[in-house]
């Protein structure tokens, strides 16, 4: 039995470093404390305080690991650096924070104001693209880490400045925060120029798209005819057009090639009722096509001039032109997205994962609730698929039997995203090894299990009522 009144100031005791609210050691401490041990409760109080200093003692020793003694955390802004410096081993390190802006002038104050405190390592959070101008400056001087914003999450309401990079700094001081891969600078400045040019080509192909709308309401069928409108024909018809000219016989006289012999069906195609208003238009937007047709030219000549000045660049894109469906200019994509150097990736099963070409990992109480794969790097990914699909339109190739096979079980998305997944995983081993791509041939799968094919196929016919008998082929 225990004391009625010791127990109800129990209850309302917290103790520190369990977490848990208990009587029975509550009841014991304060009546230690207090002198008044009552001979029916000594020995279970005496018990109760073994207890209490054990946990205490486990508790202590199960506080987490620190991995960096000094280390800062930002919190960066569009135009304010919220910085957090934790100084110091224990339960509670030594705090600094400061507030900067993000000019050069203040991010090389931010600097000196970290060596001040012997900083090696800076992590923060990839804030859309403020925090490139951050990396810039820091990333000689100190130990840089970038962290996915989706790993980096907060306690609900608590949601401040000082609070995010005070955040920051304790999971790295931890070691709790994964790096985002960041390339270095040449590879960095490849990626402007490669994405540049994707923006600008899908740019290209909405003028194109328009120039067809502004030809179907001047009743010109010129796409039922022409298989690429803005081919070197087509932009002379439309040339012609601009200036002036109405006569379906004179804009069908300007084919070329075998086009020329669709002269009846273009005569047919180009009788239209052009204005003054769709010449205009028409003259504005072949302007702006052929300005952005110029600009993706000088980028594919700074490509190649990057090439010439990086033997390195050079040799991984000549290797990537050897897999299947992969051009020079996807080539140069793939290149720009992982750079030259797979160290980066332990293997190439966490490169298809980064770039989100792998199964999902959604699994909960013992059951996969979803396979599906997560986002990944969108830029990689797209470029990925696009040579995908150029792969399993090639005669005699492994990727594309692999493709067959996959697409009558799985569906033709599902094995396209397979097919993506190989090709990323040959071009790590290319880039690792340094070698080229052995094509392993189309009838791959059927030599790997020639002998359940023949089975298969024999037991198809039987089925069909045909008796079988299987003979070596002579010589």
């Amino acid at each position: 039995m225990t004391h009625p009144r010791s127990c109800q100031q129990g209850l309302r005791v917290r103790l520190p470093c369990i977490g848990v609210s208990n009587p029975l050691m509550s009841l014991a401490l304060d009546a230690f404390r207090n002198n008044e041990l009552l001979p029916f409760s000594e020995e279970h109080a005496r018990e109760t305080l073994a207890i209490y200093a054990s946990l205490r003692c486990t508790a202590r020793e199960a506080a987490m690991e620190v991995l960096y003694e000094t280390c800062c955390g930002l919190d960066v802004h569009k135009s304010s650096i919220t910085a957090c410096v934790l100084h110091g081993q224990g339960h509670k390190p030594q705090k600094h924070l400061q507030r900067f802006g993000c000019t050069t002038r203040d991010l090389l104050e931010l600097v000196r104001w970290l060596k001040s405190f012997g900083v090696q390592y800076v992590a923060m959070e990839s804030t859309g693209v403020y925090w490139k101008p951050v990396w810039n400056v820091l990333e000689e001087h100190f130990q840089m880490l970038l962290a996915n914003a989706q790993h980096v999450k907060g306690v609900p309401g608590r949601k401040t400045d000082m609070k995010d990079c005070q955040w920051i700094a304790e999971l790295l001081k931890h070691g709790l925060l994964h790096g985002s891969y960041v390339p270095t600078v040449l590879v960095r400045d490849l990626r402007d120029l490669t994405r540049t040019r994707a923006t600008l080509s899908q740019e290209q192909s909405g003028i194109s798209s328009r120039i067809q709308k502004l030809l179907e309401s001047a009743n010109i069928k010129l796409a039922s005819t022409v298989t690429h409108t803005m081919g070197k024909s087509g932009q002379a018809m439309l040339d012609a057009i601009v200036r002036g000219e109405d006569s379906p016989e004179r804009l069908a006289g300007l084919a070329l090639g075998k086009l020329r012999s669709k002269i009846p069906e273009l005569q047919l195609a180009l009788d239209g009722r052009i204005r003054d208003h769709h010449r205009f238009l028409l003259d504005s937007l072949l302007r702006q096509y052929r300005f952005l047709e110029a600009e993706i030219q000088a980028l594919d000549a700074r490509l190649e001039q990057l090439g010439e000045q990086h033997q390195e660049l050079a040799d991984a894109v000549a290797r990537w032109i050897t897999v299947p469906g992969v051009e020079r200019v996807a080539a140069w994509s793939l290149v720009a997205e992982i750079g030259s150097d797979m160290t980066a990736f332990p293997s190439a099963a966490h490169l298809a994962s980064w770039a989100g070409l792998c199964p999902g990992n959604h699994e909960s109480a013992g059951k996969r609730l979803s396979g599906k794969s997560r986002k990944g790097s969108p830029w990689l990914r797209r470029m990925a698929c696009q040579s995908a699909w150029a792969a399993v339109r090639t005669k005699n190739c492994y990727l594309s039997a692999q493709f067959k096979r996959l697409a009558a079980r799985r569906g033709s998305k599902r094995a396209l995203i397979a097919v993506a997944h190989s090709l990323l995983v040959i071009g790590y081993h290319l880039q690792s090894k340094g070698c080229v791509y052995q094509e392993l041939g189309g009838d791959y799968f059927d030599q790997l299990h020639a002998e359940r094919l023949k089975r298969h196929l024999v037991k198809r016919l039987e089925s069909l009522g045909v008796r079988v008998t299987l003979l070596p082929q002579a010589g």
